[in-house]
């Protein structure tokens, strides 16, 4: 047990930090209805960090976190430009384009890299099982300005997440507003896509906000819920790593898959 307790704290730190802010993020975007703006913006944000390295860049260098943040405002900017009071094409189509688009580019780029395939496999999973205190603690930071931003104007980002086209009737700037979000949630994706990976920064988004939207009624129901099946997801993913060899990340993820079936069930049961 205290080796366990050794070689996982950290790792399962790491998550309680991820739950905390995406769990948050989450309902935004299900509200927004924009379920893989996460997932395209972690994908531009691993462009960025593919066309560091061809620069000769490693993945944990500040000049790859630069990249990678840079190229995620551009996307960032994209997705803010892009929504409408009308929309005669769903958003999300934008924003899986987006993605189909960055996901190619870094494959074509990865390509002139002699260790692209490696380097790739690490833009999805992470290293998350080799995270350190002091990058939970730069993470901690990023993620505790983030939140207090978003809780200093939340009521007018939930405004505009769940009644744009009111936000739109009132004069409301939704597109100002909107670039505010996606450029804050670009910090927060930037930051977390290279310490766990593409796929795991996508199940931290959107399980737990599942999960809130079928268990909880209020906005403080549903984050109380996505936090503790976080928290719970976390501790399974991270204790069968352990105890049964598996790739710390991969593992977290299909514990989320596990999880949401369950609470699926139990929705079912009770409705």
């Amino acid at each position: 047990m205290t080796e366990f307790l050794h070689l996982m704290a950290a790792p399962f730190a790491a998550c309680l930090v991820l739950t905390g802010i995406h769990a948050y993020l989450g309902l935004h975007v299900i509200e927004r209805q924009v379920i893989f703006v996460d997932l395209a913006l972690a994908q531009i944000a691993a462009l960025g960090s593919t066309v560091a390295f061809l620069f000769g860049f490693g993945l944990h260098h500040n000049a790859n976190y630069l990249f990678a943040l840079g190229f995620t405002f551009l996307g960032a900017a994209v997705f803010a430009l892009t929504r409408f009071k009308e929309e005669k094409v769903p958003h999300e189509a934008i924003i899986g384009v987006v993605y189909a688009v960055a996901a190619a580019a870094s494959i074509l780029v990865l390509s002139r890299a002699s260790e692209g395939s490696e380097e790739l496999k690490g833009l999805l999973v992470g290293h998350l099982l080799f995270v350190t205190w002091p990058e939970v603690a730069k993470m901690a930071v990023i993620y505790s300005l983030i939140g207090f931003l978003h809780w200093l104007f939340r009521r007018r980002l939930l405004f505009i997440s769940q009644h744009p086209r009111e936000a739109f009737d009132q004069g409301v700037p939704v597109r100002w507003w909107d670039l505010f979000f996606y450029i804050t949630f670009g910090v927060v994706v930037t930051s977390s896509v290279e310490l766990a990976g593409v796929l795991l920064v996508f199940s931290f988004l959107i399980v737990p906000a599942i999960c809130g939207v079928l268990l909880g009624k209020t906005v403080g129901g549903r984050l109380g819920v996505g936090w503790g099946i976080g928290v719970l997801t976390s501790v399974l993913g991270i204790t069968a790593s352990y105890f049964w060899d598996l790739p710390t990340g991969a593992a977290v993820v299909c514990a989320f898959g596990f999880v949401l079936l369950a609470v699926g069930a139990l929705r079912a049961v009770i409705k």
